[in-house]
């Protein structure tokens, strides 16, 4: 006998793949956008300035950078749902009363929340900077090679 434990309807994709394309889809259009004003402003600027090089580069750090933490948070949900569910369930086993066990599902909820949003911000701000790091040197790099 094959037991489901899939609570959503099969003929629907699942929420992660949806979260990924969508991700996907808007970040192909923001490096699109950020490099349609690159090349704007680099035809309209006379002088060999580094200025627009380092705004397109600290835009798109910022972008891939935000959306790294949004597709990390996709999957951190579910997990983190996982080892709340798990840690309540061990509380009730072993014996606590319902007044505790709300009052440390509360602590354990903040304890997690915190833990998970201080992982999101580290690693979304270093994927900030080497995006950032790297496009600048891709985009100064064009630009020495068209000059």
């Amino acid at each position: 006998m094959r037991v489901s434990l899939c609570l959503c309807n099969d003929s629907l994709p699942p929420f992660d793949q949806i979260v990924y394309a969508t991700l996907l889809s808007s970040s192909w259009n923001w490096l699109k956008t950020i490099l349609f004003w690159y090349k704007q402003q680099e035809s309209q600027s006379s002088s060999a300035s580094e200025w627009p090089a380092l705004y397109a580069s600290v835009l798109l750090g910022a972008v891939f950078g935000l959306l790294s933490m949004v597709a990390a948070l996709a999957v951190a949900v579910p997990a983190t749902l996982v080892i709340w569910i798990t840690v309540v369930v061990m509380l009730t086993f072993f014996g606590k009363p319902r007044r505790v066990l709300v009052v440390e599902g509360r602590k354990i909820t903040k304890e997690i929340i915190g833990f998970v949003f201080k992982i999101l911000l580290r690693e979304g701000n270093a994927v900030a900077a080497v995006a950032a790091v790297l496009g600048y040197f891709v985009l100064f790099r064009r630009k020495c090679e068209v000059d």
